[in-house]
This record gives C-alpha cells, structure tokens and sequence, in this order.
C-alpha cells in the first residue's frame, strides 16, 4: 500500500480499536486510564467495544470506511481508482464523523427530522476523546491525499495536506465558536430562540444610552468603549511617531536604549500599570496626597474612570505603536526627501508634505493595533474603571456574575466585533490602493534629513516627558513589591515575595510552599507549549500563502487573519460558548487554554513568515525540487533554516502574550489550570496590591530570560557569502539540502 495512505489507516485504526472514544475522565489533558489497564468499560471504552456491546451504532460506518482503504494494496497512486476512492472514503468518513458528534445532543438526537426517522434516543452525547481524534484526523488526511493523487496543487502531498489541516483547524476553532457566539445570542433565558429578545438587548440604553450628554450620570457602554479606543489609538500612535521621529530624525544617540525601554510595557501584564497608577495617583497614593498636602485641597478619586484608564492604556500600547512606526519611518527613501529640498522646500515642508504621507501605513496600523487593544483590554478596566463601564469588563460579569447570561455576554461581544472589524476596513479604506513604495534600488544619500528646529524641541519634549513618566512608573512597580503596605506603612520588607514564592525542604523532598507557584507552574507550563504550535502553524501557514498557489487563496489568507481582528475578549466568550458542551467538551481543561493561544496568536507568525519569506529567492525552493527532494524535506532543509528571525519572533510573542494574557484567560481558567494573570486579578480584588506586584516582577524577569533562552536555541541566520572578508575558502550556508544533492552547493553562499 502506499506508505502514506498506509500510516493515516492504521492512525485511524488504532484510534477506533484501541483508544477511548469518549474523554469524560481525563478531557483530553492526561493519561491516567492507560495506568487503569486496558480501558473496556465506562466513559473511556474504544469505540470498536461500544459498537461490539451494542451501546452506539452509530459509531460503526466509520469502522467499516477506514477498512475501505486496504482495497488499495498494490494499486498505483496513478490510477484514476486510487484518488478516487481516497476521496470518497475521507469526504463520508469526515461527514459522518462531524454529523454523529454535533447530531447528537444532551437530550438526545439535536434536530427533530433525526427523531423521527430513528426515534427517541435516550442515550446523550459525550465530550470526545482521543480515539476521535485520531479517526477524525485520519479521515481528512485521506481525503486530502485523494485530492493529491488526482492532481490538486500539482499533486504535492505535503501541501494538500497542510492546506487541509490549516483550514480544518480554523474552521473548528475560529469560525466555529464565531458562529455559535452569533447564534447565542438570540436565545432567550428559556432557552428558545427570540428576534425580539435580542433586538432589544442590543439596542438597549445600557449599550447605546447617550444620557451623559445631557446631563445624566454616564453614557452607554459601547460609546464609552468607542470613544476611548479612539482616544487611545490617536495618542498612541502620535507618541510612537515622537519616538520613531527621535530616534531617526534628530541626531539622537540612545536609540538601542529606547529600543530596549519599548520591551518592558510588552512583557508587562496588562494590568500592572494599572495598579501603579493607583500607588501613585489614588486616593491614598504618593503623589495625590502629596499634592493635597502642598496645596491644601481635598485627594480625591479622579483616577477612576476615563482618566486613568486613558493613561493606563497610553502606557501600555505606546511601545507597540513605536514598533510598527519606527520601521515606516526608517522605509522612506531619503531620495524622495532629497528631491523635495532640490526643489527648494524647506525642511518644515519636505515633512509635511513627503515623509508624513509616506508615513500613513505605518499611522493607520498603528492606530488599528492601538485601538483593537483598547478594544479588548480588561485588566486596566477591571482595576482603574470606576463608573465608566467598558464592552470587555461587561462581557465579563455577564458571563461569571450572578445573573450568568449568555446571549447578553453574546451580545456585547458581537458589539465589540463590529466595532473592531469596522476599524480594520476603515484602516483599509483610508490607505486605499495608492503605492507607498519608496525604494527603488535607485542610489542615494542614505541619511534622512533632520526635522525643522522647532519640531525637533519638541519631539525632543514630549518623548523625554513621556520616558520619564514611564520609568517613574516601572520604579514605583518594583518598589511598591518591597513595601509592607502601600500608603500606611513603607518600611521595605521581602514578605510578598517569600509569601508568594517560598521554597522549603520536607522529608518527602522539595516543597513549593509559596501560594503562588501552582498558578506560575501551569502558566509557564502552557506558555511553552503554545509558543512552539503556534510559531510551526503561524510559519506552515505562511509558507502556503508565499510559495503556493490554489483555488480560494484570498479567502484561506482571509480566515487565517481573522482573529488578529478578533478581541481576546471575545476568543475567550466564544470558546466558552462553544466548547462547554459536547462533542468539544474541554472547558476547564489545559487543552482549551492552548487552543486559544494558539489561534489567537497565529496571524503574528503567518505575517513574520511572510514578510521573511518574501525575502527569500524562489530559486532556492526550485533548485532543492529539482534535485530530487520533496516539497516536505525543502520546507524543513531549505526554507526553515532562513526563516530563523520570523521563528524567534513568532515565539517571543506567542509566549509572551501567553505570560500576560488576561482577556481570553480570564473566562477560560479553572481550579486546577489557574494562570498568572488571574490569580493575580484575585490579588488586587482582595486589595492584596504588593504580592500582585511582587508577582508581576518575577514574571517580568522570567520573560526576559525565556526571550534569552530562546534566542540562543534559535540562533541567527547566516546569509553572508563569507564568514571572513577576502577568504572565499570560509563560505558558507546554514542551508540544509538532502544528503544526495549537497555536493553540488558544497562551497556556494
């Protein structure tokens, strides 16, 4: 038989003979039933068992369709039999899978026309476990391999297969939970579905009320959010245009410096800032009672709200803004610059009528990543908001408050989806088709003309207010860790951090005694876990985009992007919407944390593969296909190797926002897979300031030797023809082909 058709059969086979079919006990996350014996009873039989006792029939068509591809022993992959009947078998196995998993219910059979052609079934569904998985997996790769073998993508079995894999995976954990977060919402608390019901949910004034205009207490709760990501995607992305100006524009010679200042707001939890405005500017912090001692006046609680939300947020997605700015404004050409000025424009005019326009991809995807941020943060709202109630803190005590409503949560995600979707096409609609190319290849000076005197102060002013306010803060954060108690007793102690992190030693060994180590293990835990998937799948992704093509690629493009538009806040609603309830029964589970990360986080590995990958010569993927490798061993000898600063950034990101997530989390934790972020919310809820900080220092420092640690294990990529200038005996290459073809490149750059 074919070896790979072989391997996928027998994948599916062990999954329906040997594993359990269900995954009741462990929900997917570990494998106890393996040290529980052969598992032939109860929730973790396999599904040949159940069928053999007669309990899920249903289960037994898919037992007979992976048997279907031993009919293919000897058969060529050339014979029109062959895709055929792969397909066949893949396309009804796959079906059938799907059908018996969301065709069947808690209460029975899920759509009446099943009840009445097989009647009642009094036997509910289950969450599936890892047998299912295999057999569900087995089935597509089949069906994708039939593809291949009828020629789809020229017949590349590798590619079919991940263009298969990819959007299968987008489908079950984007769209999917997407769509059932839509259908939620018009279910009423009877649980029947209600037009009317949800109209008036959606336009309630608790959403669109506009009573602060005229005189009452507070406007809605979408304005509010509207209003302030606005806000802050504009102050975030002119100071990140001060920053890059500074750095670029004005002589100025620390700029590795204020790089590296940019990395601590990112590895920073969201809501840390948050918390040292409030030791500073609260009504008991530093600052306020200093300056009501000085002046004489009433401290009052104006942090709260709009104001300190505002600078909280500012705060943390600056750096970002700075980032995405300081790689536009260093792409203008100084040529077109240098034509300005030849033409007699003085130095105020050349930047106000060529660099600044020049500048607007980088403005509008700045003020895009600042405003979906604002979107979907929730740490700073939970901690600074007071009466100005946002969309993110809303969804989140619909969901675990008293009233536990699901289709209002439903509906305020929605809100906060359309909100962020109308931003992005707007971003898209401003920049329009016009070309922003500037470099040609054409020579010139290299240097970009300094701004106007005037501006230049005040680049200068702003930018150093702004990294002064900004290491106030970070000084405040790591001392306010060592104070007893924050506005009463600032005697320096190390108790939040022993409390939080103490080690002991008990006759059974190592003792973690510190109550925070359970919550730090497991985040660390599936933050190394969903780095590496989500960089591979990011990367896997962006290398079909680049190097492929195939029927529908603008729309595979489109739905591997869409939640980089999606707020956590609504990842973390949908997927507990959609996956607490079987067949995808793992809320509460680790597996449901990873998932989101990993899908959460994935446009930031597919547009770093991208933008790499676009560097990269054709030629070396054809040279290596022409030799004789296939497209899987080119992808990993050829490609991967030169794809070392898109992997390294793919993973830093992931595991950082893994770290400090907190949007999405907050929703999907649970007793036993408790993360940082929330156990640290639990600390500030319960006014417990300094081991919330003290906790938040670690992770600070953990992150920064991870990046670290990561970095070395990466390494860097050598595409220099010489390891020494004048000694063509040193070339090299870091490029890796297979064994028969290497003499030829032996020597070569």
């Amino acid at each position: 038989m074919h070896p790979t058709v072989a391997l996928w059969t027998a994948v599916g086979l062990a999954g329906y003979c040997l594993l359990p079919w269900y995954g009741l006990r462990d929900n997917f996350f570990t494998f106890s039933w393996l040290l529980d014996g052969w598992p032939l009873s109860g929730d973790v039989a396999p599904a040949l068992f159940l069928v053999l006792q007669g309990e899920k029939l249903w289960l037994a068509p898919m037992g007979l369709l992976l048997l279907a591809p031993l009919l293919l022993w000897k058969r060529r992959k050339q014979e029109p039999l062959f895709g055929a009947l792969l397909i066949l078998v893949g396309a009804t196995g796959f079906t059938w899978f799907m059908l018996q998993g969301f065709g069947i219910g808690l209460r029975g059979f899920q759509w009446q026309w099943l009840t009445a052609l097989f009647g009642e079934l009094d036997i509910r569904q289950f969450g599936m476990g890892w047998g299912a998985v295999l057999v569900g997996s087995a089935f597509l790769f089949l069906f994708t391999l039939g593809l291949a073998a009828r020629g789809a993508v020229g017949g590349d079995e590798f590619v079919v297969g991940s263009i298969g894999f990819v959007i299968a995976a987008v489908a079950l954990f984007i769209f999917m939970p997407i769509l059932q977060m839509f259908a939620s919402a018009l279910v009423t608390q009877d649980g029947d579905y209600s037009l009317a019901v949800f109209l008036q949910k959606m336009f309630s004034d608790r959403l669109w009320g506009l009573g602060c205009l005229s005189g009452g207490p507070r406007c809605g709760v979408a304005w509010n959010s509207l209003f302030l990501a606005i806000l802050v995607g504009v102050v975030t992305t002119a100071l990140g245009l001060v920053f890059a100006l500074m750095v670029t524009r004005t002589g100025f010679r620390h700029g590795t410096l204020l790089r590296a200042l940019t990395v601590l707001p990112i590895i920073t939890p969201p809501f840390v800032i948050g918390l040292a405005i409030i030791l500073l500017f609260g009504l008991s912090g530093v600052v306020t009672q200093g300056f009501a001692e000085i002046f004489d006046v009433q401290p009052t609680r104006w942090v709260y709200g709009l104001p300190g939300l505002l600078i909280a947020q500012v705060l943390a997605f600056t750096p970002i803004a700075f980032l995405v700015m300081i790689g536009v404004v260093e792409g203008v050409s100084p040529s077109m610059e240098e034509a300005a000025q030849t033409l007699r424009a003085n130095r105020w005019q050349t930047f106000v009528t060529v660099s600044l326009p020049l500048m607007r991809p980088g403005l509008a995807n700045a003020f895009l990543l600042g405003f979906i941020e604002s979107m979907a943060d929730f740490g700073n709202p939970l901690v600074l908001g007071g009466n100005f109630d946002v969309l993110s803190t809303e969804i989140f005590f619909a969901i675990v408050g008293a009233q536990y409503d699901q289709a209002q949560a439903a509906i305020l995600a929605i809100v906060l989806l359309f909100f962020t979707l109308g931003a992005f096409y707007a971003q898209r609609f401003w920049l329009g088709r016009k070309s922003y190319t500037t470099v040609s290849g054409k020579g010139d000076s290299g240097v970009h003309p300094q701004l106007p005197g005037g501006l230049r102060w005040t680049v200068y002013g702003i930018a150093g207010f702004w990294t002064l306010f900004t290491l106030f803060i970070y000084v405040t954060i790591f001392y306010g860790s060592f104070v007893k108690l924050w506005g009463v007793d600032f005697s320096l102690t190390f108790d939040h951090y022993v409390k939080s992190f103490a080690i002991g030693w008990t006759e059974f060994g190592l003792h973690w005694r510190g109550a925070a180590w359970s919550s730090f293990w497991t985040t660390m835990q599936i933050a190394l876990i969903s780095a590496p998937l989500t960089a591979a799948i990011g990367l896997l992704t962006a290398y079909l985009l680049v190097r492929q093509n195939f029927a529908g690629k603008d729309a595979f493009e489109f739905g591997t992007m869409l939640s980089f538009a999606i707020p956590g806040t609504v990842i973390g609603v949908s997927y507990v919407i959609a996956f607490n309830v079987p067949p995808i029964e793992i809320t509460g589970t680790g597996i449901i944390l990873v998932l989101s990360f990993i899908f959460r986080n994935m446009p930031v590995g597919v547009r770093a593969g991208v933008a790499s990958m676009s560097q990269i010569d054709r030629s070396l993927d054809e040279s290596s296909l022409t030799l004789g490798a296939n497209s899987w061993q080119t992808f990993r000898k050829v490609v991967l190797p030169l794809l070392r600063p898109a992997i390294l950034a793919a993973l830093v990101y992931s595991f950082v926002r893994a770290m400090t997530a907190i949007s999405a989390v907050i929703f999907l934790v649970s007793a036993q897979y408790d993360m940082s972020t929330s156990y640290i919310v639990g600390r500030v809820e319960n006014n417990e300031y300094g081991i919330a900080i003290a906790y938040s220092a670690v992770l600070i420092l953990v992150m920064l030797a991870v990046i670290g640690v990561m970095q070395l294990l990466v390494g860097s990529r050598n595409i220099g023809r010489r390891a020494d200038e004048g000694d063509l005996s040193q070339s090299r290459t870091n490029v890796s082909l297979p064994n028969r073809v290497q003499p030829a490149f032996t020597g070569g750059g």
